[in-house]
């Protein structure tokens, strides 16, 4: 379905465990409403100095939390705070992220967003004169 001319897509990300994961089923139910057609969520990743950063906002922002936040989070990167190989990056693994994804596909289903996004050029053009190139 489109709103206009535009195929509406959700992309929920980071979902963070111990976090956020509660707020999927709401979001989701929004974006239907809203006209949307699929989804898809990504995993908090704490690659390099980011990890140190989170650490620190999540131990200010949920003191009473923050331990629990970043033991989930270790639950499903096999004890780490991040896991860069592909195929667990963006989901992650174990019971939690099993947890997680069974949230998603079950809202998912409930409010209809299982559509594949269809990509296209079409309707792109390309202006010579305000092409990139021009100004070199």
């Amino acid at each position: 379905m489109l709103k206009g001319n535009i195929q509406l897509s959700l992309m929920i990300g980071p979902v963070v465990p111990g976090l956020t994961e509660h707020e999927i089923p709401a979001i989701l139910e929004a974006a239907a409403n809203a006209g949307a057609r699929s989804a898809g969520y990504t995993m908090l990743r704490l690659p390099y100095g980011v990890k140190d950063l989170f650490q620190t906002w999540v131990h200010e922002h949920f003191p009473d939390r923050a331990d629990k936040i970043l033991n989930r989070i270790r639950s499903i990167r096999d004890g780490k705070l991040n896991d860069g190989e592909f195929g667990t990056r963006m989901h992650g693994e174990g019971f939690y992220a099993e947890q997680i994804s069974q949230i998603f596909r079950l809202y998912r289903k409930k409010h209809n967003l299982l559509q594949r996004a269809s990509l296209t050029t079409a309707h792109f053009r390309r202006n010579a004169r305000d092409a990139q190139l021009a100004l070199f």
